[in-house]
């Protein structure tokens, strides 16, 4: 999952996205934050993921064979090996868009490198991005789920208090999000890291008792599983899958952390711990069948049993913070790509830009993680919605990594697909499986999916309409210039900066201006804000100045992906270019458009009114940008769509 939850202690000296020139200090702080907010997800898949896989195995009867255990071990292990460790740890951390990873930064990559298929790479960005919210949703309700159902095995008695406890810990889990992630993330790694030493270490006791547990990393019992298992084995896989949930956060979070931190946590202790904690609970049940209840907590002692419900659910509240503030990072992207409207965006730290906050986001999250929990009642009936949204994702990713190794690394056609097919075939199975669970609440993620499929390519296909038909209407910049050079209108003492996202024609705050005013500022400036296909931008490629009469300029302010664009504060790098910007002096003229649907738009009827809607939703652009509300003068103007 993309997270923008850092480690404070780390100080993020990670800006060149790899890691290389960190001190040592700052190597092993950004290891240990990469610890807490990376893995959180995939470090407490233990609470569920072998529990689900073995009662798959076992066909609902509720008893398996020792053999039948090793089989699912095996796939565990070699899932994490092939899927996380080979696929994203080794080849994908490598694919990185300035430092910035995750699955828009990849789209914006590989659009980069191609001209012809662009349009598809972006409908697989919007497919993998619309995907990752129903990951985002289903994430805190199953892991806090399955930490708080541990108090059952202490007392029977909790089974009515486990929804209502979990809905009250979500609660307080989204209002506080509003206060900022930044004191809470220092924080997440030594959390973290106890989590994982303890798990493992719980798990060495039953490993030692019943050392053949061990066989399980020979891939031969997974081969074998799966051939005498029929369909019932590939339902199996479909759980296994759980194991793996979890592993996009190792390029999401890329930017944040950087490639040998994150590779580093991975190999010496997350995937260690992971592989103990899944063999030991393979031994419990290699002694007791019954203990399928719930392995991960019957492996521990009863006086341990508290302490541990309680460690599980701090550290499910961790991969839940990881995930909720990967959704605000990704729909601040999505923004910034033209996939959604604008939203407001608060950000939470004065040291770190990546720390937001997104009210709308949150609010929007916690009514769907409310209903999810109220819906299902359990992590088992949730753990069935649980994975069609990953493995969607990573099929995606596979594809678009495909592209990028391709045309951005240079490698022959045949050499990219003979590195990727083998993953992507993989990820196809891992789909397949899943998909066999939609009836029984695989749907959930698809229909959130889809939903937020729509809203961006109806916003997109929107907004280009939209682009066209103002285009033709507006009236060519220069040509305006030229006319008001050689008849200048009365002119009025200041500057006036006219925002548009065309600057090649007349912004239509300035026509509406000249129409109803019949004056001019002695200064004009024609200003377009652009977003690049980069995550940032080097300050000295942020402003661009062209004069175009004595009178008038434009400005072009160039902000990147992940940035949030403050236009005041650029604008202050425009003096060194020789334009004297007095924000006391200046005027901001911006044009409101009222939206109605027209006869024929190339949008179906029902679509035109969609994009009205999300319009009107958009936050106000004087906010987004954080210009000075005294210092706005705003135009309406109605257009049809």
């Amino acid at each position: 999952m993309t997270s923008d939850v850092v480690a404070t202690a780390a100080e993020m000296p990670a800006a060149n996205g790899h890691g290389d020139a960190h001190s040592t200090a700052g190597f092993k702080a950004l290891m240990l934050g990469s610890i807490g907010v990376v893995y959180g997800d995939i470090g407490t898949s233990p609470l569920y993921a072998l529990r689900e896989a073995v009662i798959a195995a076992s066909g609902g009867a509720g008893s398996i064979s020792p053999q039948a255990v090793l089989g699912v071990l095996s796939l565990i292990l070699w899932a994490l090996i092939v899927v996380v460790t080979l696929k994203y740890v080794v080849i994908l951390l490598r694919a990185d868009n300035n430092g910035e990873g995750g699955t828009l930064a990849l789209m914006a990559l590989a659009q980069r490198a191609v001209t012809r298929a662009a349009g598809t790479i972006v409908l697989l960005g919007i497919i993998s991005g619309a995907l990752f919210y129903g990951d985002a949703v289903i994430t805190p309700a199953l892991s806090v789920l399955s930490a708080i159902e541990g108090v059952k095995l202490v007392t029977a008695a909790f089974d009515p208090y486990v929804v209502p406890v979990t809905i009250v810990i979500l609660l307080v889990l989204f209002a506080v999000q509003s206060r900022g992630t930044a004191r809470v993330a220092a924080f997440f790694g030594p959390i973290m890291a106890i989590w994982f030493a303890v798990i493992a270490i719980a798990a060495i006791t039953p490993i030692m008792r019943h050392p053949e547990v061990l066989f399980a990393l020979n891939p031969f019992h997974a081969v074998w599983f799966m051939l005498h298992h029929g369909i019932i084995g590939f339902v199996t896989l479909g759980a296994v899958f759980l194991a793996v949930t979890g592993a996009e956060a190792l390029y999401a979070d890329l930017g944040h952390f950087g490639k040998r931190p994150i590779q580093t946590a991975w190999l010496l202790i997350v995937l260690p711990s992971l592989a103990l904690n899944y063999l030991g609970q393979g031994a419990l049940l290699i002694a007791n069948p019954q203990a399928v209840e719930n392995p991960f907590f019957l492996m521990f002692p009863d006086w341990a049993l508290l302490p541990m419900v309680s460690l599980a659910t701090i550290a499910t509240v961790i991969a839940s913070q990881a995930v909720i503030t990967g959704a605000y990072s990704l729909t601040r992207q999505a923004i910034q790509l033209g996939l959604l409207p604008r939203f407001e965006i608060r950000h939470t730290s004065e040291s770190h830009s990546g720390q937001i906050y997104i009210p709308r986001i949150n609010m929007l999250l916690l009514v769907a993680v409310t209903l999810l929990v109220l819906m299902f009642r359990s992590s088992s009936a949730l753990a069935s919605a649980y994975g069609i949204s990953v493995t969607g994702t990573m099929v995606v990713t596979g594809m678009m990594g495909f592209v990028v190794i391709w045309k951005v690394w240079k490698w022959s056609a045949v050499a990219a697909a003979a590195l990727i097919a083998p993953f992507l075939f993989l990820d196809l199975t891992f789909l397949a499986a899943n998909l066999l669970k939609v009836l029984e609440g695989g749907w959930v993620p698809l229909a959130l999916g889809a939903v937020v499929m729509l809203l961006m390519y109806t916003w997109r296909r929107g907004s280009r309409l939209l682009f066209e038909k103002s285009r033709k209407l507006e009236f060519p910049l220069a040509d305006l210039v030229a006319m008001l050079e050689k008849r200048p209108p009365q002119r009025v003492p200041g500057t006036a900066v006219f925002l548009t996202s065309d600057p090649v024609s007349a912004p239509t705050a300035l026509m509406h201006s000249l129409k109803h005013y019949k004056v001019l500022h002695e200064k004009n400036v024609i200003l377009t804000i652009e977003t690049a296909p980069t995550p940032r931008i080097n300050p000295s490629e942020r402003v661009r100045l062209e004069e175009i009469s004595q009178t008038f300029s434009k400005v072009t302010l160039r902000f990147g992906f992940m940035e949030s664009p403050n236009v005041p504060k650029t604008l202050a790098i425009a003096r060194k270019l020789g334009w004297h910007f007095d924000i006391m002096s200046t005027s901001f003229f911006l044009s409101r458009r009222a939206l109605k649907p027209a006869a024929h738009s190339g949008m179906p009827r029902w679509q035109d009114h969609l994009f009205i809607a999300l319009s009107r939703t958009a936050n106000d652009a004087t906010d987004y940008f954080q210009i000075p509300t005294g210092r706005v003068v705003e135009v309406g103007t109605q257009v049809t769509v």
